[in-house]
């Protein structure tokens, strides 16, 4: 509901065995995505519903509208593996260019630990661009994604909100709100359905432009992948900062994740990050 680069981390547990249980890993991806569109007039006194539905609003017309200004920045990701001592068995650095396009994410890899990425270095990206464009509903024809635009009122369902406060997050007003599963829980009729049922977590408003300025996310109990036979996550602790580039321009600029889990009996144990920086528009 509130994610982009999670599914990208995720996908670097190794937990991708088959086709739908990378979908699985890849689905985080939904939990970011959220809209750049023109500013809403800012409210105060609103109810959590009401605060809720403008930033669902704000989210589906951004992706209706085709035409926004458009900008490109670097991305650095860093992400480490660590043995069941607790000592980085992998390290890995990826430094990549993208582009905002008329709605569309733009995603080119540039190194990888300081070199030129291998031939599976880059037939890993394809895979994960794939994974991005299923799920945001974007075709292999489109030459990019919307993975900072998706809030979707089915997702919203799933939850249940409770605004904390009206708070002060890097100098604008926002609105602080707490999420969980509705009780009772949606029905399970796929795998990611008892993934999104363990997701409870905070995000932060913006009282003005209704963009998620903050998420910290959260997995309240362990997600078994075919009833534990070959896998679970079992701990996912996960925050994404989006910042204000422009009017009415909010882009994804800082994530960090911790993830536990395990892999037949291999235990996994990841840690990730990730800076965007150098925003400039395109001419």
């Amino acid at each position: 509901m509130f994610i982009a680069g999670l599914a990208y981390s995720i996908s670097s547990m190794r937990f991708v065995f088959s086709g739908k249980l990378r979908c699985f890993w890849a689905v985080l991806l939904v939990l970011s995505c959220l809209g750049t569109v023109p500013p809403l007039q800012a409210q105060t006194n609103l109810s959590v519903d009401e605060i809720i539905r403008n930033a669902v609003t704000r989210s589906q017309q951004g992706a209706k509208k085709a035409t926004r200004s458009d900008y490109t920045y670097t991305k650095v990701t860093l992400r480490q593996e660590f043995d069941p001592s607790g000592h980085v068995k992998e390290h890995k650095e990826k430094v990549y260019q993208v582009s905002f396009q008329e709605g569309l994410t733009r995603v080119k890899l540039l190194s990888v630990n300081g070199r030129p990425p291998a031939e599976n270095d880059v037939k890993e990206q394809s895979e994960n661009d794939s994974n991005a464009r299923q799920l945001l509903g974007s075709s292999k024809s489109e030459r990019g994604d919307q993975r900072e635009n998706l809030l979707t009122p089915e997702l919203v369902e799933r939850f249940d909100f409770t605004l904390i406060a009206q708070t002060n997050l890097n100098g604008r007003m926002a609105y602080q709100v707490t999420f969980q599963t509705k009780n009772p829980e949606p029905p399970v009729r796929h795998m990611i359905d008892r993934f999104l049922n363990r997701l409870s977590g905070t995000i932060w408003i913006d009282a003005e432009e209704y963009e998620v300025a903050r998420a910290d996310i959260n997995l309240r109990s362990e997600v078994n992948l075919l009833g534990g036979v070959i896998g679970s996550l079992k701990r996912l602790a996960y925050t994404i900062t989006r910042t204000r580039v422009a009017d009415g321009i909010w882009l994804n600029t800082y994530s960090s994740g911790d993830f536990e889990g395990r892999k037949l009996i291999e235990s996994l144990r990841i840690k990730t990050k990730s800076l965007s920086k150098n925003f400039r528009p395109l001419g």
